[in-house]
């Protein structure tokens, strides 16, 4: 790893806003970083070894502080989603159980044996990604509490699920793994719940004030912590970041903060996480096995499929498509089967297809469910109105 390969890396990444600077496009940022790194990496030129321990440790590093921010987006705190918490978890049980089908059928289909993590992929939401477009869209808490309620369970237990279901032979030590890291995770949220927000503002105060980001320094020491629990017990540094950014969650991020972890995933460790990614997929293998195309439709759709399930409860279709949207899940299916090499050739590229058709799905649901919020909304009254100038 040189200086040039690491302005190389961020340069590539440029692809990702500028495919997704057009709005109506709804491109998604990751998609020009993926295909970025397909073109550096194995598939095309060649230019970067993503093997490479160096590389390789930033990508991991990348990885983890994506997970923090998606584990922070879980609304933990909001009054209306806990409200809704039943019906989201009855929701999320039901696209769970035709999950399994689905995903057990898709993978008698294909003639794969990676039943159970088809089943995992079609249940999985991503909070991180249907969120932030539920709120561009001016769509309440309230309105989709249910909806927001279901995306988080769903988020939670599928990134918990995923490292047992791609690693069988390890179930014992990666699920001792999880629960220390688990264990962890609460025992920060009672440390900081303890330590009082008076010593909290307190510190926010002085670490803003002499400029010493003592927030983020402790946030990356406990990133890193997490991180060697999971490396030691082989899990996958995902659970370290996802558990780290529920802690946040739970006991309230600072805005300072936010922006400072931002700064760092968006500007440089997360697009080269997605380099790295991409990087590594080899796009040939889908030549000599144009089967795994159809397999990533078929995850795709059976996603959709699978989330309609939640009309059960009584979730207008409208979001019940837009909860199949899932980002972090096939991601970290991807990033965690080049790391265990337990993915089929092209098998890889297939589950990134997958995710994407549920993603352009989940898009189209979120518009339609912000104009019909705004439909339903009463008009301002004329004291309300702006005054004229």
């Amino acid at each position: 790893m040189t200086f040039a390969t690491l302005a190389l890396l961020v340069l590539v990444g440029l692809a990702g806003p500028v495919l997704s600077a057009r709005r109506a496009w709804r491109i998604p940022v990751i998609a020009g970083e993926l295909g970025a790194g397909l073109a550096i990496g194995s598939t095309e030129f060649g230019w970067v070894d993503a093997a490479e321990p160096t590389f390789t440790l930033l990508a991991q590093l990348g990885f983890g502080l994506i997970m923090l921010v998606i584990g922070s987006h879980i609304p933990i705190r909001d009054t209306a989603v806990r409200a809704a918490v039943g019906r989201g978890a009855a929701g999320a049980a039901i696209v769970a159980a035709v999950a399994v089908a689905l995903g057990v059928g898709t993978a008698l289909l294909f003639g794969t044996s990676h039943g159970a993590v088809y089943s995992v992929l079609i249940a999985s939401s991503s909070a991180a990604l249907v969120l932030p477009m539920l709120r561009s869209l001016d769509v309440s808490a309230d309105s989709a509490a249910q909806l927001i309620a279901q995306i988080a369970i769903a988020d939670v237990a599928c990134i918990v699920a995923l490292p047992l279901v791609l690693q069988p032979e390890r179930v014992p030590l990666v699920a001792l793994g999880g629960v220390g890291i688990a264990v962890v995770g609460v025992v920060l949220v009672l440390v900081l719940r303890r330590v009082g927000t008076h010593r909290l503002r307190v510190l926010h105060e002085l670490s803003e004030s002499r400029q010493f980001a003592l927030e983020l320094r402790f946030s990356l020491l406990a990133l890193f912590g997490l991180a060697g629990i999971a490396q030691f017990t082989h899990v996958s540094v995902m659970m370290a970041g996802f558990t780290l950014g529920l802690v946040l969650s739970a006991v309230g991020q600072p805005r300072r903060l936010a922006r400072q972890l931002f700064g760092m995933t968006e500007g440089f460790f997360g697009p080269l996480f997605f380099v790295w990614l991409g990087a590594s997929i080899n796009l040939r293998d889908l030549g000599s096995h144009p089967e795994m195309i159809l397999l990533g439709l078929a995850l795709g759709a059976a996603a959709v499929v699978a989330h309609l399930a939640g009309r059960i409860t009584g979730l207008p279709w409208a979001q019940a498509v837009a909860s199949a949207g899932q980002l972090g899940v096939p991601v970290a299916a991807v990033a965690l089967g080049v790391e265990t090499k337990a993915l089929l050739p092209g098998e890889g590229a297939a589950i990134l297809l997958g995710a994407l058709v549920a993603v352009v799905a989940s898009s189209a649901a979120v518009a339609v469910v912000s104009r019909r919020n705004a439909a339903s909304s009463p008009p301002a009254s004329p004291e309300e109105r702006p005054a004229s100038p």
